[in-house]
């Protein structure tokens, strides 16, 4: 298992779910730093790739795996129609001082 030495300011994550990762990715923000996640949500199987349930977030998940962990700024779970259409959740949190 990696094991991650380095802390940042701000991750970035799309499109791409390793549910394993979260909890490195939470513990690699130094306190203020901001994490934004979107990727995609249970219905895309619908409408596209991904297609297999292993890379699609459950409805409210991302929420889920933050709550206690982040301060969440704004969060969506939406069908995006524009361009590529897609059934996604994203999330802009803040790793707090506590």
């Amino acid at each position: 298992m990696a094991v991650f030495c380095r802390v940042f300011d701000g991750i970035v994550v799309t499109n791409y779910l390793h549910r394993p990762l979260f909890l490195h990715l939470f513990e690699s923000l130094t306190a203020g730093g901001v994490l934004i996640y979107e990727t995609f949500s249970e219905g895309n199987q619908w409408l596209g790739r991904p297609r297999n349930p292993d890379y699609l977030l459950n409805a409210g998940e991302l929420l889920e795996q933050v709550k206690g962990r982040l301060e969440v700024n704004a969060y969506e779970e939406l069908c995006v129609l524009e361009n590529k259409r897609a059934v996604v959740q994203r999330i802009c949190a803040v790793k707090t001082t506590r």
